[in-house]
C-alpha cells in the first residue's frame, strides 16, 4: 500500500504549522481560479480549491476568490463558501486580464498572499503582485494541449506552462496533489524543495439506502469534454456487452462533448445500454457510485481524480490508464483497482472486475478503507502550513536586507451601491 496522506512533503521552512505566529493567521489570502464549483464547467480541481478557501477562512483570514463569470452566478457572492468572498469576473481567458485590472484598481481585498492556481495558464501574479506567491497545480497539461487547441495555440499554451511559468515563478512555493505531478514539474525545472504534495480530501457519505445494481453496471464520472475519453468507455462496453448482455452505463457529468458521445452512443447501437445523465445532485452521484460495480476513469490526464475517492467510498473499485498521471497513487494497482496502458488493456480491465466478484469486493473494500485516510481537514492543514512558510520565507527575507516586508494588500477602494469594475 502506498504511503499515508501524511507523508507527503512538508515545507521545508519548518513553519509547520499555519497558526504560528499570530499576525500571519490574520492575513488576507487571494485565490485566482478560472473557474468555481457553480461553473457548469467546474469540477473536482475547483472543489479542492474551494474546500482550501473555506479552510483558510476558518482559521480567522479574510479570503477573497476571483474566478470566470458564468450565466445565472451574480458577480459577487458571499453564500457560497462561508467565509469567502467569490468576485467572478470575464471569461475563459478574460478572467486572467481582470485579476490585474481589479488589482490595480484596489478591487481584491487585503491580502498578505496570493494562491494562482494553474490551469495550463499562470494568472501572472508574479509580474504584478509583490506579495508572497504559492502556485497550485493540478496536473501538468503537456498532452492536452493539443487535444483542445489548433496546433499553434497549443504550441504557446505549452510553451507558457513549460517554459515561462516555470522562470516567472522560480522564487514562488507550489502546491501539487500527487506524486506524478512534483516530478513533472520538477521535469520543468521547478525546484523540487519548492513543491509541497498536498492531497485531495473527500467526504465520507451518509449511509445510504442504495444496494449494489442487480445487473453489471459502470460508472463514469466526469466532465464531458475531450481529454477524458469517455470514448473509450463506450468502445470497451460495446465489447464487453457480448459477453454481459444486460450491462448498464452511467456516464455522468455535462460539456460541450456531449453530442458527439450520443452521436457514439447510436452509432455502436449502445441505446439500451448507455445512459447520458447530464448534471446530478451531489446525493445522486453517491446514490449512483454506490450502485455501480466499478468506477470507469479513460482520462488522459488528471492530477489525482476525486472520483476515484468518492466512488471508494463507496467500496466501488476503479479501472483507469496508469499513464493518466496522479491516479497511479489514487489508484492502487491490484489493491483499490486496476490500471490499464492501453484501450484493449482498458477493456480487459473493466472485464476482470465485472466478472470477477471476489476480485471486485476485494479491491472495493481495500479501497473504501483506504478513502477514510484522505480528509478535507489534512488538506486544509498541509496548504495552510505552506501559506504560513512563504509569508516566514519573505519575512526573513526583509529582514535580512533590513526592509519592511510587503504589508496586507491595499484596502478596496469605495463602490457605489450596486456598482462594480
Amino acid at each position: 500500500m502506498s504511503p499515508h496522506p501524511s507523508d507527503a512533503h512538508a515545507p521545508t521552512t519548518g513553519h509547520q504549522d499555519a497558526s504560528s505566529g499570530g499576525s500571519a493567521r490574520n492575513r488576507g489570502v487571494l485565490i485566482l481560479n478560472w473557474r468555481d464549483t457553480a461553473n457548469p464547467e467546474g469540477g473536482g480541481s475547483e472543489l479542492y480549491v474551494e474546500r482550501v478557501a473555506a479552510g483558510l477562512a476558518a482559521q480567522g483570514r479574510p479570503v477573497t476568490l476571483l474566478c470566470a463569470a458564468h450565466p445565472g452566478a451574480p458577480a459577487e457572492d458571499r453564500e457560497r463558501v462561508e467565509g469567502v468572498r467569490i468576485l467572478r469576473r470575464g471569461g475563459r481567458l478574460g478572467v486572467y486580464l481582470w485579476a490585474f485590472l481589479l488589482h490595480l484598481g484596489r478591487r481584491l481585498g487585503p491580502h498578505g498572499v496570493v494562491i494562482d492556481v494553474q490551469n495550463g495558464l499562470p494568472f501572472f501574479s508574479r509580474v504584478w503582485c509583490r506579495r508572497p506567491v504559492v502556485v497550485l497545480v493540478h496536473h501538468v497539461h503537456r498532452e492536452q494541449w493539443g487535444v483542445v487547441l489548433p496546433a499553434p495555440l497549443a504550441a504557446l499554451g505549452w510553451w507558457i506552462e513549460s517554459r515561462l511559468a516555470p522562470r516567472l515563478y522560480q522564487r514562488a512555493r507550489y502546491v501539487t496533489v500527487s506524486e506524478a505531478t512534483r516530478r513533472e514539474l520538477v521535469g520543468l525545472g521547478v525546484r523540487g524543495e519548492a513543491i509541497t504534495v498536498v492531497h485531495n480530501g473527500v467526504d465520507q457519505p451518509a449511509s445510504s439506502a442504495s444496494s449494489r445494481a442487480a445487473v453489471p453496471t459502470i460508472c463514469v464520472l466526469g466532465r464531458l469534454v475531450p481529454h477524458k475519453r469517455v470514448e473509450y468507455a463506450l468502445e470497451a462496453a460495446a465489447r464487453i456487452r457480448a459477453e454481459l448482455p444486460q450491462l448498464k452505463v452511467l456516464v455522468v457529468g455535462q460539456g460541450h462533448w456531449e453530442l458527439r458521445l450520443r452521436e457514439m452512443v447510436a452509432r455502436l447501437g449502445l441505446e439500451d445500454t448507455v445512459e447520458l445523465l447530464g448534471f446530478v445532485s451531489n446525493e445522486a452521484k453517491h446514490e449512483i457510485l454506490a450502485r455501480s460495480w466499478v468506477l470507469a476513469m479513460p482520462s488522459l490526464k488528471e492530477g489525482w481524480g476525486l472520483a476515484v475517492l468518492e466512488a471508494a467510498t463507496h467500496a466501488t473499485p476503479t479501472v483507469a490508464f496508469r499513464a493518466a498521471g496522479g491516479v497511479v497513487e489514487s489508484v492502487l494497482h491490484g489493491e483499490t483497482g486496476l490500471l490499464a496502458g492501453d484501450p484493449e488493456e482498458f477493456t480487459r480491465q473493466l472485464r476482470r472486475v465485472l466478472c470477477e466478484r471476489p476480485l471486485r469486493e476485494r479491491l472495493g473494500a481495500a479501497a473504501q478503507e483506504r478513502s477514510a485516510a484522505f480528509t478535507w481537514a489534512r488538506t486544509v492543514t498541509g496548504f495552510a502550513a505552506v501559506v504560513a512558510a512563504a509569508e516566514a520565507e519573505t519575512e526573513a527575507e526583509a529582514a535580512g536586507a533590513g526592509l519592511s516586508a510587503p504589508g496586507p494588500g491595499p484596502a478596496p477602494a469605495p463602490e457605489a451601491p450596486g456598482s462594480g469594475p
